[in-house]
């Protein structure tokens, strides 16, 4: 039975009792109603704080359960670590230990070798006492050589200056020969001023003069008899290669890849690239009798040295072309420099 049920039964008791005693135990019994009721009131205020702080407290235990939980899982995790850490210093423990053991070998072993090490000083001292001696002879004779080096030191400065002198005159040499390489070119480029326009190119390259004329020039398709204009221009040359009997002449001639298809006894482009050279030979000597023929030499690459690329006309064209090269005879400058 609840206390509420309880409180109404009085009630009804106090009612039923009023109608059988005196107005001043009524109102005795109504005061005491009164201060029950009042009672009643307070007391469930009461319960409902309570149940709020049951509710406050309720809510307080979840979390600290969360928090419990969560400890709980931490402190696993600890174990786990320090089980793992464990382990780890046992294995640790178990590698000092060994280590300890290996080191305190290795010193009883170093103790050995440095015994040994003293002995093995003490004779190498004697030895080297010796060799001090021995290396004060050594001393002595490397002074002696010092001196004979001094000696030949100062032959070397005095040879070096020599060829320093014999280097200086050969720089001049070479230099006197660039110069008459570049009168040369010079010579060349005003004897055949009126061919400039006509396929012909005069370049000093490498030491040598270049003097490259395109068969437009010189020949005919398929031929190798030089042109009336390409006559011209070779004995204008001649007379320049007759002033300078030193110049080295080498005549190279070349085709494009076109096949060679004439009707003679020249079968290919290395044929007619040969004949070629050799008109070219032949017109200079005939219009140089002041050239000796032991410095000119003739020769044909065919389609194999090209200047440009065979794919275009002009390609073509620049590649038809025979080349004049002079070179300053250099022996007497090579003999003496051996």
């Amino acid at each position: 039975m609840t206390r509420k049920s309880t409180l109404f039964i009085g009630v009804l008791a106090t009612i039923a009792f009023t109608s059988c005693v005196s107005l001043s135990k009524h109102e005795s019994l109504q005061a005491k109603y009164d201060q029950t009721s009042k009672q009643y009131k307070l007391k469930l205020q009461e319960v409902e704080e309570l149940r709020g702080e049951n509710a406050a407290l309720n809510q307080q235990y979840s979390a600290q359960l969360a928090d419990y939980n969560e400890i709980a899982a931490a402190k696993g995790r600890c174990d786990i670590v320090v089980d793992s850490l464990s382990r780890r210093l046992e294995k640790l423990q178990r590698h000092y230990d060994t280590t300890m053991e290996n080191y305190m070998q290795e010193v009883a072993g170093k103790s050995r070798d440095l015994t040994r090490a003293q002995n093995l000083l003490s004779a190498r001292t004697k030895e080297l006492n010796s060799k001090e001696s021995e290396l004060q002879q050594k001393e002595r004779q490397l002074q002696e050589q010092q001196e004979s080096f001094q000696l030949q030191r100062s032959e070397l400065i005095a040879k070096q200056k020599e060829l320093e002198k014999e280097e200086a005159a050969t720089r001049a040499q070479l230099e006197a020969k660039e110069r008459e390489l570049e009168n040369v070119r010079n010579s060349v480029t005003k004897a055949l001023t009126g061919f400039a326009d006509k396929g012909l190119k005069i370049e000093t390259k490498d030491g040598k003069v270049y003097v490259s004329m395109e068969n437009k020039l010189l020949f005919p398709s398929a031929s190798w008899t030089v042109s009336k204009e390409g006559v011209n221009a070779i004995k204008e040359l001649a007379k320049v290669l007759e002033q300078d009997t030193t110049l080295n002449i080498m005549v190279e001639g070349h085709t494009d890849n076109d096949a060679y298809r004439g009707n003679t006894a020249v079968k290919d482009n290395w044929d007619l690239s040969v004949m070629r050279a050799t008109s070219i030979v032949k017109l200079l000597l005939n219009n140089g009798p002041g050239i000796n023929p032991a410095r000119v030499e003739a020769c044909g690459h065919g389609e194999f040295a090209p200047k440009a690329s065979n794919a275009t006309a002009e390609g073509k064209a620049a590649n038809r072309r025979t080349e004049i090269i002079l070179t300053p005879n250099l022996d007497k400058l090579l003999n003496e420099l051996k």
